[in-house]
C-alpha cells in the first residue's frame, strides 16, 4: 500500500560563461559542473536501470545552460579541460610515488581514472549531454522542467515585458532542445511575486512610478506552464530556513543586517507541504497554476555543510586543493577544521559512509510520509529540491548518495517515486490559495539579491529594460519596412539585457564567491547594451554607423551568441495586459 510519494528535484543552472573567462571564474565553472555533476547524473540513472529499477528524477535545466552545453565551443573546451585534469593527476602521482605517499598516490590514480572515465563517457555520447538528458526523459526515467531564460530574478525586474521574455524564451528554448513543451518551471531562486501595485525599489531615471504589475503565475499560465515550486514559508508562513546560509559566511554577516527587520508570518497550520495547491493572483479567470512545496524537514540533511551529510568528516573537502592541478586530496575532517588541519582523504572510507546516510534519508522520507498518511488519511508527496551542482561539485560523493536513496525508495513498498507532472495528474488539485511575495533565501524575501552591496546593479538593469521596450516598440510599429541590420542590432541588445538580468550577478556579489567577476560581467553587459542601443538609435535617425561600431557589433554577436530564436515582440508589449 502506497503511503506517500517522493520526488527528488534538482535545479540545474550556471550563468553564461562561454567566451567570458576561464579560470578562476568562467569556463572552468561549466566544465567542473559537467564533469562532476551532469555526466554523473546520466550515469547513475543508467546504472539504476541496468540494476532492474525504475528510477524517477525531476530536474530543471535553465535555457542559458542548455545553450552552453549544446555549443560546440563548450564541447571542445570540455575535452581540453578533462585532458588537463588527467595530466595533472598523472603529475601528482609521480610526485607522490617519489615521496612514498601511498594513499595520496592512490588518490591521484583515482582522479586520473575519474577524469579518463569522464572523457570516455563524453565521447561515447557524442559529446551531447543535452541529447542524453532528452533520451532519459523520453524513456521515462527523467522529468525535465524549464527555468527563467537567463535565471532573471523575476519579482525585481521592472517591466512585465521582461518577465514575459524570460518566460517565453524558456518555453521556446525548451522545445528546441527537448522536442516537446515543458509542463513545469523552476522559478529562479524560487522567487515569486503576485499581482499588485508595484513600486520599483530603485528609482528608474530618478522616478519611482507605482503601477499595476501582473503576478508571476499569470505569465506561467499564459504560456502553458502548469506548475512551479515554492519554499515552505510562502505556503505556511513561519520562520524560513535559507538554503545558502551554511555555505557562504558573507550571507551570515549580510543576514545580520536584515534579521531585526524580519517578522515571520503566523504559521498557517491548515496548509501542508504534502499537498498540491492551485495559485492565482489574476481576477480575469485564467487557468490556474499548481504549486509544489519544498519539504522543510529533509532540506538541511543535504543542504547543510555543517549539520548535514556533506559535513561528514570522511567526505572530500571542497575548499582545499593542490596546485597547480587543482585536485583535492583532503577530507572534510570536521566542519570546524581550517585548511591546515585537513587530513588525507581515503576514497574507500568515504564511500563506506554512503549507505548509512542514504538509509537515514530514505527512512526519514518514509517516516514523514507515513505519519502524514496516518494522521490525515491522505497520500501526500514529499518534494526534496536542491541545486544539482551540490551533488558532485560541492559534495563529491553526492551522486552516489542520490543513487543509493533512489534505489532504496524504489525498493520501499510503502513509498513511491513520482514525477511532479505525474503527481499533478494523479491528485488534480482544487484548493485555490494566495501566496505572498518571496524566495527561498533566508527570511523568505529578496535581501540576497537586493541590498546595499548590489542595489547599484538594478539601476542599470532597469534603465536597459526601459530602453529595450522603447526599441522594441519602434520595431513593432515598423516591422514591415524595418531594416534587417537594425533588427539584428536590436536582437543583440535584447540578448545583452537578458544576460545582464541574470540573478547570478547579485548573488555572487552578496556571497563574495566571485564578486569581482560578477561586477565586471554585469558592467560589461550594461556597456554593451548601451553601445548597441546607440547604434540602433543612429540607424533609426538615419545616421551613419562607423566601421568600428560594426566591428563591435560583430564581436558582441560572436561572443554572446545564445538564443538565436529571440523575438523583439516580447519586449514591445505584454501579450495579456493586467
Amino acid at each position: 500500500m502506497t503511503k506517500g510519494y517522493f520526488a527528488f528535484v534538482l535545479h540545474t543552472h550556471l550563468p553564461y560563461v562561454l567566451a567570458h573567462g576561464r579560470w578562476p571564474h568562467g569556463m572552468d565553472w561549466l566544465s567542473e559542473a559537467a564533469g562532476e555533476t551532469y555526466l554523473r547524473l546520466i550515469s547513475i540513472l543508467d546504472e539504476l536501470v541496468v540494476e532492474g529499477l525504475n528510477p524517477k528524477l525531476t530536474i530543471d535545466i535553465s535555457p542559458v545552460l542548455c545553450e552552453q552545453l549544446a555549443d560546440d565551443s563548450f564541447k571542445l573546451e570540455f575535452v581540453s579541460y578533462l585532458t588537463q585534469k588527467i595530466e595533472a593527476a598523472q603529475k601528482d602521482a609521480g610526485e607522490f610515488h617519489k615521496y612514498s605517499q601511498k594513499n595520496m598516490l592512490k588518490n591521484a590514480q583515482n582522479w586520473e581514472k575519474f577524469y579518463q572515465d569522464s572523457l570516455n563517457h563524453f565521447n561515447q555520447i557524442n559529446r551531447d549531454i543535452i541529447g542524453e538528458l532528452r533520451r532519459l526523459q523520453n524513456l521515462g526515467y527523467l522529468e525535465i522542467m524549464t527555468c527563467g531564460a537567463t535565471h532573471g530574478y523575476l519579482p525585481l525586474l521592472s517591466r512585465d515585458e521582461t518577465v514575459q521574455a524570460q518566460t517565453k524564451m524558456a518555453v521556446k528554448n525548451y522545445f528546441k532542445h527537448f522536442g516537446r513543451y515543458p509542463r513545469g518551471i523552476w522559478l529562479p531562486e524560487c522567487a515569486y511575486r503576485p499581482r499588485y501595485n508595484w513600486t520599483p525599489p530603485v528609482p528608474i531615471h530618478g522616478k519611482q512610478d507605482t503601477h499595476l504589475r501582473k503576478g508571476v503565475d499569470e505569465f506561467l499560465s499564459e504560456n502553458g506552464l502548469e506548475f512551479f515550486i515554492i519554499d515552505t514559508a510562502l505556503l505556511k508562513g513561519g520562520k524560513t530556513i535559507g538554503v545558502y546560509m551554511d555555505r557562504f559566511e558573507a550571507l551570515k554577516r549580510l543576514w545580520g543586517q536584515f534579521e531585526a527587520q524580519y517578522h515571520p508570518r503566523e504559521e498557517d497550520k491548515a496548509k501542508s507541504p504534502r499537498e498540491v495547491y492551485l495559485v492565482s493572483s489574476s481576477p480575469e479567470g485564467k487557468k490556474l497554476t499548481a504549486v509544489f512545496t519544498r519539504d522543510p524537514e529533509t532540506g538541511l540533511l543535504v543542504w547543510s555543510g555543517e549539520h548535514g551529510y556533506p559535513g561528514d568528516g570522511s567526505y572530500l573537502d571542497f575548499h582545499k586543493k593542490r596546485f597547480p592541478g587543482g585536485h583535492r586530496y583532503w577530507a572534510v575532517t570536521s566542519s570546524k577544521s581550517d585548511l591546515a588541519d585537513k587530513v588525507e582523504y581515503f576514497w574507500d572510507k568515504a564511500l563506506m559512509r554512503l549507505p548509512e546516510n542514504a538509509s537515514h534519508f530514505a527512512g526519514k522520507v518514509n517516516d514523514i510520509l507515513s505519519k502524514y498518511h496516518s494522521t490525515s488519511n491522505r497520500t501526500g508527496i514529499l518534494i526534496a529540491p536542491y541545486d544539482a551542482e551540490l551533488f558532485g561539485h560541492w559534495w563529491f560523493e553526492g551522486p552516489n548518495f542520490l543513487k543509493e536513496v533512489i534505489a532504496r525508495i524504489c525498493r520501499d513498498p510503502e513509498i513511491e517515486s513520482s514525477f511532479l507532472g505525474e503527481h499533478l495528474d494523479r491528485v488534480q488539485p482544487r484548493d485555490v490559495i494566495s501566496i505572498p511575495e518571496g524566495s527561498w533565501g533566508e527570511g523568505g524575501h529578496h535581501y540576497i539579491w537586493l541590498n546595499q552591496e548590489n542595489e547599484w546593479t538594478w539601476k542599470h538593469v532597469y534603465e536597459a529594460e526601459h530602453k529595450m521596450h522603447e526599441l522594441a516598440k519602434h520595431y513593432e510599429a515598423n516591422k514591415n519596412t524595418i531594416d534587417h541590420d537594425l533588427v539584428e542590432i536590436m536582437k543583440q541588445a535584447a540578448r545583452e539585457l537578458m544576460l545582464m538580468a541574470a540573478s547570478d550577478w547579485q548573488f555572487l556579489i552578496s556571497t563574495w564567491a566571485a564578486r569581482d567577476y560578477a561586477e565586471l560581467r554585469l558592467s560589461e553587459h550594461s556597456s554593451d547594451f548601451k553601445k548597441l542601443a546607440e547604434m540602433a538609435d543612429k540607424k533609426i535617425s538615419g545616421e551613419a554607423i562607423s566601421a568600428g561600431e560594426w566591428e563591435f557589433y560583430s564581436d558582441c554577436k560572436k561572443r554572446d551568441s545564445l538564443f538565436p530564436e529571440i523575438e523583439l515582440e516580447w519586449f514591445a508589449r505584454v501579450e495579456y495586459p493586467a
